[in-house]
């Protein structure tokens, strides 16, 4: 079996730089045509079936992308994002105008300096892995298979099978509407390709949540992010 785990495209709040976590946002106006350019690039793998986070900017975004191919569209619970727990709704800015900068503290070390009740990321990797098994036992045959989920989700699974401390989570790039191609059948599972967004023109590579990049020296640089 092959995966294709697809981030959906950009949100109404990741366009203002809002944690969204478990927040039901819709697309915005780029991250639908960011998910028909996503669309293409699927349509060059004999997708057996889709399953789908129930948020709706996932929905969305397999909806758009999927749209007269009569691929079947599953949803799955346990693809859903991260929860951010009293993060959400939060600007990247409010965050952190907090004392001692917790976004940046959390982006470091998100095990370690976790969001006020938000969700723990060995649960977080605990059900994405059950997500896994359901959709490997309804494939035994080696099928092509689409994921559409969430930047956090995918970066969680990504570290799993990378063998990763989930301190470095943020280390990973995971752009809106991007593929990462997973060959999970192999010993040890295969991560082909991470965060591959040569399906979308210049235009389409808008602007996300802007995190700091932590480098291994311990400075910081702009990038995008979660």
């Amino acid at each position: 079996m092959r995966l294709l785990l697809a981030r959906h495209g950009q949100s109404t709040w990741n366009s203002v730089r809002r944690f969204q976590g478990s927040a039901d946002v819709p697309l915005s106006e780029l991250g639908r045509a960011q998910a028909r350019a996503l669309g293409e690039a699927v349509g060059r793998y004999r997708v057996a079936r889709a399953y789908v986070s129930p948020l709706r900017r996932a929905m969305e975004t397999a909806e758009i992308a999927l749209a007269d191919t009569g691929i079947p569209v599953v949803p799955l619970a346990d693809l859903r994002e991260l929860s951010l727990g009293r993060w959400e709704g939060c600007t990247v800015a409010e965050i952190r105008a907090q004392e001692g900068d917790p976004y940046r503290a959390w982006l470091r070390a998100p095990v370690d300096c976790p969001p006020p009740e938000g969700e723990h990321l060995d649960d977080v990797c605990a059900r994405m892995l059950t997500a896994m098994e359901h959709i490997a036992a309804a494939h035994p045959n080696g099928d092509d298979v689409l994921v559409v989920a969430h930047g956090g989700i995918i970066s969680v699974y990504a570290c799993h099978l990378l063998g990763c401390s989930f301190n470095v989570l943020w280390r990973l790039r995971v752009d809106n509407a991007s593929l990462t191609v997973v060959s999970p059948a192999r010993r040890p599972p295969r991560v082909v390709t991470l965060n591959d967004t040569t399906h979308l023109p210049a235009e389409l590579q808008g602007p996300h949540l802007q995190r700091l990049e932590i480098v291994a020296r311990g400075g910081a640089t702009e990038g995008t992010g979660p």
